[in-house]
């Protein structure tokens, strides 16, 4: 059973066939896909899911903290499941593809004290552009 899947389980949500279906689609490491990514493979392993159970599961996967909403210089939404373990994303100016990183730096303790006006810091989103071999190699 997936981290996902053992997270949800363990918080007691209602395990639908196709909240099933959606969370399977999800889990993995590196997954970082569009909602119309997720219904189709969501489609492919229940053929009789809807568009609008896809985009309201994944809806509560975010509202619930399960799934982070990865948005990207104007590109389609990307969904996470690696909610719980901390990493930033290593984006690929080209193509969009995301990778997970895990920097050794606190990005929190990096920001200098006069630079934080007086705010209690608490968390840093940090993202990493540059491109993939894939696409350097054009």
């Amino acid at each position: 059973m997936s981290d996902l899947l053992q997270r949800l389980r363990g918080r007691g949500w209602r395990m639908t066939a196709q909240r099933r279906v959606v969370a399977e689609v999800l889990s993995g490491e590196h997954v970082h896909l569009t909602a119309d990514e997720v219904l189709a493979q969501a489609t492919a392993r229940l053929p009789e899911i809807s568009r609008a159970t896809v985009y309201n599961t994944l809806g509560e996967l975010v509202s619930l903290g399960e799934v982070i909403e990865v948005t990207t210089d104007g590109r389609a939404k990307r969904y996470d499941p690696n909610a719980h373990r901390p990493h930033q994303h290593l984006i690929c100016s080209s193509c969009g593809t995301i990778r997970d990183v895990h920097p050794t730096d606190d990005p929190v303790a990096a920001l200098p004290s006069s630079e934080r006006f007086g705010y209690t810091v608490t968390a840093a989103e940090v993202t990493y552009r540059g491109r993939c071999p894939e696409c350097a190699a054009d």
